[in-house]
C-alpha cells in the first residue's frame, strides 16, 4: 500500500493578505479594507432590500434562494419494517447559494 503525501497547509489570513499587497502594490493595512468593503457589498446585494444576487466577476455568483415552509406530514420511516412516524413542520428560511463561474472552474 502506498503512503500519501502529507498534505500541504492552507495559507492563513495574514498571508493571504501579504500575498494580495505584494501582488496590487497596496500596504498590508489596506489589503483588510478592501475585504471589509467587499463583505458590505455582498451584506448589501443578499439582504432584504438587495437584489438576492452578487457576481465576483469571473470567480464566482453569490445568490440568496428562499425556501418556503413546510408543513408536518406521515411518513414511512422504515420502509422494511414499514413504521410511519411524524415528519416535522419546517419553517420558511433563507438559504446561500454560491455557483462557480468559468473563471474559477477553469482554475481547478
Amino acid at each position: 500500500m502506498a503512503k500519501k503525501a502529507p498534505a500541504a497547509k492552507p495559507a492563513s489570513k495574514s498571508e493571504i493578505f501579504a500575498n494580495i499587497a505584494t501582488t496590487t502594490g497596496l500596504t498590508k493595512k489596506q489589503v483588510p479594507s478592501v475585504f471589509e468593503a467587499l463583505t458590505a457589498e455582498i451584506g448589501k446585494a443578499l439582504g432584504k432590500k438587495g437584489t438576492g444576487v452578487f457576481q465576483i466577476p469571473g470567480l464566482a455568483k453569490i445568490m440568496r434562494k428562499d425556501i418556503p415552509a413546510k408543513p408536518a406530514q406521515k411518513n414511512v420511516l422504515n420502509r422494511f419494517t414499514g413504521v410511519v412516524g411524524d415528519v416535522p413542520a419546517k419553517p420558511a428560511r433563507k438559504s446561500v447559494k454560491v455557483r462557480p463561474l468559468k473563471g474559477l472552474k477553469g482554475m481547478v
